[in-house]
């Protein structure tokens, strides 16, 4: 199957789940695709071995109950909300069995998603409050591993000094985190290296998930040009490279199936997915990309709203 996942059994229902908070927050498809694949494999019961963290998109305790306590209500929790209070620096629900009641749906993909999905918003606005630019989704995968305040740190100075040494900034995630923040040779990554490898991490993610652009790119529909500026032509070139890569293990053909979304017919999504393979191609073959061609841009980057999530599959998948 190319190394793409079929839609099947609890995959489906995740990525469905994914789709649904993406079209209820506004928050990037493929971005949230990619951060459940790298966190969970896109197992809603997951759990790690050496923390708290479960589910989905591994929230630990303490991150789950905050943010259902801050955006459960208005998602159809508020008992779960309302039975969450602060004591000091933490979060505590006094009931042990409502406490469990309100960890464990972490478990269930459709909460676990929508909770993300809000989480990372919550995220980008601060991130680009700070910044003061647009948000990519690898930004707001450096909150998710650094948390906010690290991330702003983080991006702040790769803006200003993009080869400055990451162990030196961040000492204690280093001395976790070897092999992200140190070469095979000892040597201390830039902060400009581990972003690119990060972005290529959320990007291969996604894409082993058939993801339909790139899950790095920036997420206020500026495109891939928008990210190109912003982190230089070699981070661009490596993500989009990782997609076309996408392309050439479906093998999207003049004769392939495509699935279509709400509203769509056959024929308009078909011609989106062969427009967008197109595009991918031609980005291999070395053409160039129009600077400001919005409709190019959105070519690459559907959303839920207009059920353009047309999951490149050949027949063969179900085959």
């Amino acid at each position: 199957m190319g190394g793409v996942v079929a839609l099947t059994g609890n995959v489906d229902r995740v990525r469905t789940a994914i789709a649904n908070a993406s079209r209820s927050t506004g928050m990037d498809f493929d971005y949230l695709l990619g951060q459940a694949q790298l966190e969970s494999g896109l197992n809603p019961g997951a759990r790690a071995g050496t923390s708290s963290a479960t589910g989905l998109y591994q929230f630990v305790d303490q991150s789950w109950l905050g943010i259902v306590k801050q955006h459960g209500a208005q998602n159809g929790l508020g008992w779960a909300s309302n039975a969450i209070t602060r004591s000091g620096n933490r979060w505590v629900v006094s009931d042990p069995q409502m406490k469990s009641a309100i960890l464990n749906l972490r478990n269930n993909p459709e909460v676990s998603a929508t909770m993300a999905a809000n989480f990372a918003s919550d995220n980008q606005a601060s991130l680009e409050s700070s910044l003061g630019r647009g948000a990519t989704g690898t930004d707001l995968y450096m909150a998710h591993f650094l948390g906010l305040a690290g991330a702003k740190s983080f991006l702040q100075t790769m803006q200003s000094n993009p080869g400055a040494s990451g162990a030196a900034m961040f000492p204690a995630a280093a001395r976790a985190n070897r092999s992200i923040f140190y070469d095979a040779g000892g040597n201390a990554r830039s902060l400009s290296d581990i972003y690119q490898r990060f972005a290529a991490k959320l990007d291969k993610g996604a894409a082993k998930v058939g993801a339909t652009s790139l899950a790095s790119d920036a997420l206020d529909g500026s495109g891939a040009t928008a990210f190109a500026k912003a982190y230089g032509t070699s981070a661009f070139e490596t993500a989009r490279a990782n997609f076309a890569s996408l392309a050439a293990q479906t093998g999207l053909g003049p004769n392939a199936e495509v699935i279509t979304g709400s509203g769509d017919t056959s024929r308009t999504a078909a011609d989106w997915a062969k427009a967008a393979l197109a595009r991918v191609n031609g980005a291999q073959a070395g053409a160039a990309m129009p600077a400001a061609d919005a409709s190019a841009v959105n070519l690459l980057r559907p959303t839920p709203d207009n059920a353009r999530l047309a999951y490149l599959m050949l027949a063969s998948l179900g085959a």
